[in-house]
């Protein structure tokens, strides 16, 4: 599918991933619709990126937010490409240091965020996709966001691995269940890439993480991932595919 004069939807926009692929698409010829939350820069970057750029503010684990911002892309001449790129952790243990249980709440507050926001996203995005007409036999296309801790999640991570496997495990299912709809799904899995949080580590933290890296032996860059998402959206093939995107890293326990 063709990205331009085609209305995308990016959630997470206003960074990181979100907004490196924004800027490919706007690049491409697309009008982007940038979905964050409303503290977000959102409506800066969206003014940053010139016309073919609107922000739309809104909280992905509120079902009702998220239709509604989904909405002003839609109504840009139908929603045909979503990239859902937010998400977030928040460290924790299966035992904490004095061996009694982990927080249930840190648990449920990364699953409701990465994994049902995840679900938000395919079904509220497809369900506008469907109602297009087919262009070139595609309606539409839905990219969404794992994480090489699918695969080999590290000590501290139980609740974010289990949310990243849980997008990985949709992924087939999605394609084979939207595929009547004539709708593509496929999800990136990153590796260690170079946003705005790990900016804030040190430099021999970042040093350390790049030399774990096989080859290139750095940080990924966010306009790799950004690039991959374009090439997804514009190969008609490719569906219900989980591809890493790491310098072929494998993660050590810690």
């Amino acid at each position: 599918m063709e990205l331009k004069d085609l209305s995308t939807a990016i959630t997470g926009g206003a960074s990181g991933l979100g907004l490196a692929t924004a800027r490919r698409i706007v690049d491409a010829g697309g009008q982007v619709t940038l979905i964050d939350l409303p503290t977000s820069d959102g409506a800066e970057v969206a003014q940053q990126l010139g016309a073919a750029a609107r922000f739309a503010p809104a909280d992905i684990t509120d079902r009702e937010q998220f239709a509604a911002a989904l909405d002003v892309a839609d109504d840009r001449g139908g929603l045909r490409v979503l990239v859902h790129c937010a998400g977030a952790g928040r460290r924790m243990r299966i035992l904490d240091a004095q061996g009694r249980a982990g927080s249930a709440d840190d648990f449920e507050f990364v699953i409701r965020l990465n994994l049902i926001g995840s679900f938000h996203a395919l079904s509220l995005g497809a369900e506008r996709m469907a109602r297009l007409p087919e262009i070139d036999g595609e309606r539409g296309v839905i990219v969404m966001t794992a994480s090489v801790a699918a695969f080999e999640g590290q000590i501290g991570q139980i609740n974010y691995s289990a949310s990243k496997a849980g997008i990985v495990g949709m992924t087939l299912v999605a394609a084979r269940d939207l595929a009547s709809k004539h709708i593509r799904v496929n999800t990136i899995a990153p590796g260690t890439m170079d946003t705005p949080l790990l900016a804030r580590l040190r430099d021999d933290v970042r040093e350390s993480l790049a030399a774990s890296i096989p080859n290139p032996s750095r940080l990924g860059k966010p306009d790799e991932f950004g690039r991959l998402a374009v090439s997804i959206v514009e190969n008609p093939y490719l569906n219900g595919e989980t591809i890493r995107l790491d310098g072929a890293i494998r993660m050590a326990p810690r």
